[in-house]
């Protein structure tokens, strides 16, 4: 793919050292940089990546995403944030393989991983061939892989997406992190439907308050186009943000959990050893 496509994609506020140069791949990790790759200096918390374009272009880079233009000869593309451009270039490399990929996301403090395999399972049932992304592990093609991290970044999220496809997946159940929605990874994923389980009281070392962390989870839900949605009102955030789902006018909505205007709530619920058993009421 041309640098010209990147160009286009990403509207920087300066191009230097311009080239018609052709991107072979997407990396923003030096030991991932192969010959032909644009490398993105994305700015971390202990590292910046910067640092590393040097050794990016030595390995191979013919290109740089940058946000102050460095001394190194090679297209730079000089853009305000890295690492939402990242995202922005991901969609556009792997050719938005959520427009064809159906994506079931969930997103909560806890319950995600056991949501996320319970969608899968769901899917599967009806036919759905479905991909598998969360803490866990995940999958692609049937084929059980490790995961690196829940959200993966956005570069790897949408690889990923492609590689399922490829391997005749249709669908995908995906662990939606509040990590992932902060930092821009889940910027760009298309959600077929998206589930709200419950917020609690962790990772408030990164979201810093209560209300950035809720924040950051809420945008999935009424940001961009906004997906069909399953939210739990029994949690007190959970009930907010179904209000303003109502509110929106948003549709389908349905909600759930311990609370007698739910639309469906579990009656008669029994857990042990064996798993759960419960018999589900509706309105």
């Amino acid at each position: 793919m041309n640098l010209e496509r990147f160009i286009a994609a990403l509207a920087p506020t300066d191009v230097v050292q311009r080239a018609p140069v052709e991107i072979s791949d997407l990396a923003y990790d030096t030991r991932a940089v192969g010959r032909g790759a644009l490398f993105f200096c994305v700015p971390g918390e202990r590292h910046d990546g910067h640092a590393f374009a040097r050794e990016a272009v030595h390995q191979g880079a013919v290109a740089l995403v940058v946000e102050r233009v460095l001394e190194l000869d090679v297209p730079q593309l000089c853009v305000p944030d890295a690492r939402a451009a990242m995202a922005d270039a991901a969609v556009v490399f792997f050719a938005d393989p959520t427009s064809e990929l159906q994506v079931a996301g969930v997103t909560g403090t806890n319950g995600k991983t056991t949501t996320s395999f319970l969608m899968h399972s769901i899917l599967e049932a009806g036919g759905r061939r479905p991909g598998l992304l969360g803490t866990i592990e995940s999958s692609i093609g049937g084929e059980r892989r490790p995961a690196i991290r829940t959200t993966p970044e956005a570069i790897d999220l949408q690889r990923a997406f492609r590689a399922m496809l490829s391997a005749g997946d249709r669908s995908c159940a995906l662990e939606a992190t509040s990590h992932g929605s902060e930092l821009g990874r889940l910027a760009g994923v298309r959600f077929a439907a998206l589930a709200f389980t419950n917020l609690g009281q962790d990772h408030l070392d990164f979201h810093g308050t209560t209300e950035r962390y809720f924040g950051a989870k809420r945008r999935l839900f009424v940001e961009g186009e906004r997906p069909p949605a399953a939210v739990n009102i029994g949690d007190d955030h959970g009930r907010v943000l179904a209000d303003e789902l109502r509110a929106l006018g948003h549709e389908p909505l349905l909600t759930f959990g311990f609370a007698d205007d739910a639309d469906l709530r579990p009656d008669e619920l029994e857990l042990d050893a064996a798993g759960a058993r419960l018999r589900t009421g509706a309105l």
